[in-house]
């Protein structure tokens, strides 16, 4: 529930505080921070933006929020899917866009210290030089930040072998609701003291208190290896060659794209895709040619589920180049019209059968839905394209995407696999979890904000 500001709450107080421009109170400035990403949502209009330089100026903004009871929704660079970092009626919007500092690298411990500003990529290029990798790399990597990126557990390409955003968190700062501030972990690749506080803040979407300072585990860089693209006449039959391969094989990644978004991808940016394929299969072996038979295996378990082509590269910067097809889905298809992304993740066993699915929901409900996903980890997002003019359309949508959540669910699977709950999938969180949790999830979030200022309306 959304706590009732004290009467007449002026933002000049808040900017007393602090210093000169940390808070925005302009109009068109504010207008620029009430949505993220998930544009067909309903924001409300925020009291001011906050932009503190430093867990200190944080700190100050919450204890201030606090004692006026006035709600805050912590906010990264803006990427997220789901509405999580949609303002709030008279709320603080706490952009955390100028603590983007990586505070240390440390080659030896393997791990890294930085601010929730960063940009992934920024992390990813800092520790190249060190020849370490910061595994985690969803699409937006080049643009969401390291906080973003916790608060919703974020996922991305490289996961089905190097596991999500959690994996790799080992302790945090963070500013409560009250204006505490704690330190979760540390610096340890083991770490059993007390309850796991780290894994809990990370995905709670802003909802229990603000993180200020991130120590993330590292690796060394991996090997460049074998990617290979292959296409299918239907998206079932590369769903059956993804099967085949999660029995067989380790790929580092292992990403689908349907016709639609092949076509759509290739009208926006030319990179000779195969027009005419159904589906289209990218997949990354870690070795090369005579030092393993992974790729010779990669390539069979496409051959057995009748793969029209296959395509294989040793060259780091081609391999590279046609994962950026796949990370251009969404620009791409936003051409088409509005777009409503769903993020389902099915046990890997059922990822064909969720995929036709998806394809009897669009004939159902006479919409245009085009599927991308991590298929090697089961994480789907189906699109749902709609025109956002037409009110029997976006009618059409919202019961497609609706239908997908809810058939996701019958199959043993989850409503989000990375992308958050925020305000899109909240009504659908319920239905998963069930009445036991909700309750539970409810206890905690009033021990960790008893006065409900955290991102209020959120997740639940």
């Amino acid at each position: 529930m959304t706590p009732s500001p004290t009467s007449q709450v002026d933002p000049r107080e808040l900017a007393n505080l602090l210093p000169q421009g940390t808070v925005l109170t302009d109009a068109d400035i504010i207008e620029s921070y009430r949505f993220d990403q998930a544009r067909w949502q309903t924001a409300g209009v925020p009291l001011c933006v906050a932009r503190p330089a430093s867990a200190d100026e944080v700190e100050t903004i919450v204890r201030w929020a606090a004692r006026h009871r006035v709600p805050i929704v912590p906010r990264g660079a803006g990427s997220g899917l789901s509405g999580g970092a949609a303002a709030i009626d008279d709320g603080i919007v706490l952009s955390l866009e100028r603590m983007k500092r990586i505070v240390t690298i440390d080659r030896d411990a393997m791990f890294a210290v930085v601010e929730p500003g960063v940009i992934n990529g920024d992390l990813k290029a800092a520790c190249k030089e060190f020849g370490l990798w910061y595994p985690p790399d969803p699409a937006s990597f080049t643009f969401s930040t390291m906080g973003g990126n916790v608060a919703t557990n974020a996922g991305g390409l490289c996961c089905v072998k190097y596991g999500v955003t959690v994996d790799y968190v080992m302790g945090l700062e963070v500013v409560m609701a009250d204006g505490t501030r704690l330190r979760t972990g540390g610096r340890t690749r083991k770490n059993v003291a007390g309850y796991d506080l780290t894994r809990l803040f990370v995905g709670s979407e802003g909802t229990l208190g603000v993180v200020t300072e991130i120590t993330v585990r590292l690796r060394r860089l991996a090997p460049a290896g074998t990617t290979m693209v292959a296409t299918f006449d239907s998206l079932r039959a590369a769903g059956e060659a993804v099967a085949n391969i999660v029995k067989t094989c380790d790929p580092s990644l292992l990403e689908i794209m349907d016709g639609a978004s092949i076509r759509a991808v290739e009208a926006h940016q030319p990179m000779d895709l195969d027009t005419t394929a159904a589906a289209m299969l990218f997949t990354r072996s870690e070795t090369r040619g005579g030092a393993s038979d992974e790729p010779d295996r990669l390539r069979q378990a496409c051959e057995v589920a009748r793969a029209t082509s296959i395509y294989a590269t040793e060259d780091e910067w081609e391999g590279e180049m046609f994962l950026q097809a796949r990370r251009l889905a969404f620009p791409a298809l936003e051409k088409l019209g509005s777009v409503l992304v769903d993020d389902v993740a099915v046990p890997i066993t059922r990822l064909t059968e969720m995929i036709g699915r998806v394809e009897d929901i669009a004939k159902r409900t006479e919409t245009h839905v085009v599927t991308v996903g991590h298929a090697g980890d089961g994480n789907l997002h189906p699109l749902v394209i709609y025109d956002g003019r037409d009110a029997e359309s976006e009618r059409r949508a919202i019961a497609a995407f609706e239908a997908i959540m809810d058939e996701a669910i019958a199959i043993g699977g989850t409503i989000t696999g990375e992308h958050g709950v925020g305000t899109l999938k909240k009504a659908f969180l319920h239905r998963q979890l069930g009445e036991a949790s909700i309750a539970l999830h409810g206890r905690l979030k009033a021990a960790f904000d008893p006065l409900g200022i955290m991102n209020p309306g959120k997740v639940f």
